[in-house]
C-alpha cells in the first residue's frame, strides 16, 4: 500500500543517499541502475519493485541520461521537487568536481599535450567501441534495426553536423513507426505518482519545447557567448537518446568546430571521465571549464553542467503524471525502437570521427586501444583501472616511440 503522506522523506536524507551513490557508482548507466535498485528498493525501501521498474522504463524512453533522470524521479517520489534536486546534486557533483579539477590541472596555463593525455584519448576509442558493441546487441540486433543503424552512421559521416543528427533522430522514429512492431508481451502496469500536478507537468513540457526552439534564436540575435554555451549544452541534453556515451557525438559537434576546444582536449577529458564514478554527463563540466574563452573555468563548468541537465528536470517532472499511459502505446514503443537503432548508428559514426581519427596515429596506439577493448569487453575490468593503465601506457609509449 502506498502511504497517504505525499513525501515521506526529506531532501537531506535524499542528498545523503545520493551522495553515497555519487562516490561509489562506477561502471556506466546500466551498472548505475543496479546500484540504485540495491540502495533505494532493497536497502532503504523507498519504493517498491513495480514503481522502480516503471520509472526505469520512463527514463529509458526519453532523451537524456537515464540513470540521472531515474535518480531525480526517485528523489521527487521521496521528498518532492527539492528531493529531486538533492538526488541530482548528490549523484552528480562528486564526478563533476573531479573532472573540473582535472580540467584546471591538465589544461591550465602552460599545460601541453603529454603522453598520458594521449593515452586517455586512446582509451576513449576502446570505451566508445565497447559502448557501440553493447548497444548494438540490444538496440540493433535484427535486420531492420541494423539497417537503420548503418544508414544513420553513413549519413552522419557524410554530412557531419548537429542538424543532421536531429534529422536522423526524427527519421529513426518515423522508420520505427513504419517498419518496427511492438514485441508481444504483457502491457506495462502503470503506477500512480501523485507528487506533481498535471498543470505543473504541462508547464515543464512547454518550457522544454520553448527553450529548445527559443535558445537558438536568442543566440543568433544577441551573439552573447553565454547564450551560445547554454544553447549548445541544452540542445545536447535535449536530443541525446541511448545513454551517456551517445552525447559524445552531439557535444563534439557543438564545441570543437566553433573552436571552443580542440579535439585532443575533448578526447583526453572523455577518457578521464571514465575514471570517475557517477554519470558521464558530468563530462559537460569538464568542457565548460576548458573552453578557450569565457565562460570558462569554474563558471563555465557550472553553466555547461546546468544547461545539459535542465532538459532532464523539465522532462522528468513533465512526464511523471502521464508516463503510465505513454508506455502502453504500441506506436510509441515502435518509434522509440527506431530512435534507439538510429542512436547506435550515430555513435558508430562518432567512433570513427572524431574518436578514432584523433587518437589512433600509429600501430602502438591501435595495440593499446585493442588491449583496452579486450579488457573491457571480455575480462570485464573496471573502466577506471583501464583508464589508469591507458594513461601509463601512453606516457611509456611517448618515451619509447617519440
Amino acid at each position: 500500500m502506498r502511504s497517504r503522506k505525499r513525501h515521506p522523506g526529506t531532501p537531506g536524507e535524499v542528498l545523503a543517499a545520493a551522495g553515497r551513490l555519487g562516490v561509489t557508482s562506477f561502471g556506466g548507466p546500466i551498472a548505475h541502475l543496479g546500484y540504485f535498485h540495491e540502495e533505494y528498493v532493497v536497502r532503504r525501501r523507498w519504493l517498491d519493485q513495480q514503481t522502480y521498474a516503471d520509472l526505469v522504463a520512463l527514463c529509458q524512453m526519453i532523451p537524456g541520461p537515464a540513470s540521472s533522470q531515474l535518480g531525480i524521479a526517485i528523489g521527487i517520489h521521496r521528498a518532492g521537487i527539492l528531493g529531486g534536486i538533492a538526488a541530482w546534486a548528490g549523484f552528480t557533483l562528486p564526478s563533476a568536481i573531479a573532472l573540473v579539477a582535472f580540467a584546471l590541472l591538465a589544461h591550465g596555463p602552460g599545460a601541453a599535450m603529454t603522453g598520458w593525455l594521449h593515452g586517455l584519448m586512446v582509451v576513449a576509442v576502446a570505451v566508445v567501441a565497447q559502448a557501440v558493441w553493447t548497444m548494438a546487441r540490444t538496440m540493433a540486433s535484427d535486420a531492420p534495426r541494423a539497417s537503420i543503424a548503418f544508414a544513420a552512421a553513413i549519413i552522419s559521416i557524410a554530412l557531419p553536423s548537429s542538424v543532421t543528427q536531429i534529422c536522423l533522430i526524427a527519421a529513426g522514429g518515423m522508420a520505427g513507426l513504419a517498419f518496427l512492431k511492438k514485441q508481444p508481451g504483457a502491457d506495462p502496469v502503470p503506477a500512480a505518482f501523485p507528487g506533481i500536478s498535471r498543470a505543473a507537468a504541462v508547464a515543464c513540457l512547454a518550457g522544454f519545447g520553448l527553450l529548445l526552439l527559443g535558445l537558438p534564436a536568442l543566440r543568433a540575435v544577441t551573439g552573447f557567448p553565454w547564450v551560445a554555451v547554454v544553447d549548445s549544452f541544452y540542445r545536447s541534453g535535449s536530443l541525446v537518446f541511448g545513454g551517456g556515451h551517445v552525447v559524445l557525438a552531439l557535444l563534439q559537434r557543438e564545441v570543437v568546430p566553433p573552436g571552443w576546444i580542440s579535439n585532443a582536449t575533448f578526447l583526453s577529458g572523455y577518457g578521464a571521465a571514465q575514471a570517475v564514478p557517477g554519470p558521464l554527463f558530468t563530462f559537460a563540466a569538464y568542457l565548460g571549464a576548458v573552453m578557450a574563452s569565457a565562460p570558462n573555468g569554474v563558471a563555465g563548468a557550472g553553466v555547461a553542467l546546468g544547461a545539459i541537465y535542465l532538459p532532464s528536470f523539465l522532462l522528468v517532472i513533465g512526464l511523471l503524471p502521464f508516463y503510465g499511459t505513454l508506455r502502453a502505446r504500441p506506436r510509441v514503443q515502435s518509434a522509440l525502437s527506431g530512435v534507439n537503432a538510429c542512436v547506435v548508428g550515430i555513435l558508430l559514426a562518432a567512433l570513427y570521427t572524431p574518436v578514432w581519427t584523433s587518437a589512433i596515429g600509429k600501430p602502438a596506439d591501435f595495440a593499446v586501444a585493442l588491449a583496452a577493448f579486450l579488457l573491457l569487453s571480455v575480462w570485464k575490468v573496471r573502466p577506471w583501472i583501464i583508464v589508469i593503465g591507458g594513461a601509463i601506457a601512453g606516457e611509456a609509449l611517448s618515451l619509447l616511440i617519440p
